[in-house]
């Protein structure tokens, strides 16, 4: 899986890099989730192969809230692109005159470097907070990636206002890109019913598809693993949570999105041919 998901991302990021008709603020999107799924695969597998390789099942609390961060970094940064993404598509459906205006370059950038600087901060937050915490209980978390929940349902101390905080951070990181998703494809639906191409409302469902279902997969995954009480962590649900997260999304994401899609089929046989 590790491997599936290495390989099709980096090439996913080739194709894009050097064919000029994926040169669209679409495909830039798709190139930033492509970056954080092998960020995500990266801060993780690697660890969990040499754990299994040496069967030692170590890692100290550097390296344990340093994973916390990234995978926190990468899914909150994942959230908001996936809203991004979505806003492309309804620009490009509904307002197809005015894309390149609200979808210059620039603009995209600005999106991108918001979602990586907003879940950065959270992800700050949370490492900066479990990092000094008293563990007296067991230091042994059953599965084989650290997360933020395991860690604080070890501690010996009074984390109530933190999960509070957490919940309330976490509802907000889901509910405003969640309601900028569904608004779009809202209009989008709407949209594709007026249109006389049955090809163009062809394209537009299916584009709009592929987005879904990794829209599906991820926010699935991410609502019960961090949404639910930390009194009612389960680490043996969490652990199959965790690849559904970390290694399963990363592992499909390019297939989901080039499958279906003829310009990166083409750019891909273009390169097949050379």
């Amino acid at each position: 899986m590790f491997v599936i998901a290495l390989l099709g991302n980096s090439l996913f990021l080739f194709l894009i890099k050097v064919d000029p008709r994926l040169h669209i603020p679409m495909y830039f999107f798709l190139s930033q989730l492509s970056i954080m799924d092998l960020c995500q695969v990266l801060a993780i597998v690697p660890r969990m192969t040499v754990n299994f390789a040496t069967n030692s099942y170590t890692i100290s609390l550097y390296g344990c809230a340093l994973q916390i961060f990234v995978t926190l970094t990468v899914g909150g940064a994942e959230c908001l692109i996936l809203a991004t993404m979505a806003y492309d598509r309804y620009v490009a459906v509904c307002r197809p005159l005015q894309y390149p205006v609200l979808l210059r370059s620039k603009i995209c950038c600005v999106m991108s470097l918001c979602t990586w600087f907003w879940s950065c901060v959270q992800a700050l937050i949370c490492f900066l907070y479990v990092l000094p915490l008293p563990y007296c209980k067991t230091n042994v978390i059953v599965q084989n990636l650290c997360e933020y929940p395991a860690l604080i349902q070890l501690s010996c101390s009074d984390n109530s206002a933190f999960e509070k905080a957490v919940y309330l951070g976490g509802f907000l990181l889901f509910l405003i890109p969640v309601s900028v998703i569904f608004a779009s494809y809202l209009a989008i639906f709407l949209e594709v019913l007026r249109m006389n191409s049955i090809e163009r409302s062809h394209k537009a469902l299916s584009t709009c598809l592929s987005h879904l279902c990794v829209v599906g997969f991820f926010y699935g995954a991410a609502i019960v693993t961090y949404m639910t009480p930390i009194s009612s962590y389960s680490a043996e649900k969490a652990a199959i949570n965790s690849v559904f997260t970390t290694i399963f999304p990363p592992m499909i994401n390019p297939f989901i999105y080039s499958l279906r899609n003829q310009d990166v089929l083409a750019a891909f046989g273009k390169i097949i041919a050379k």
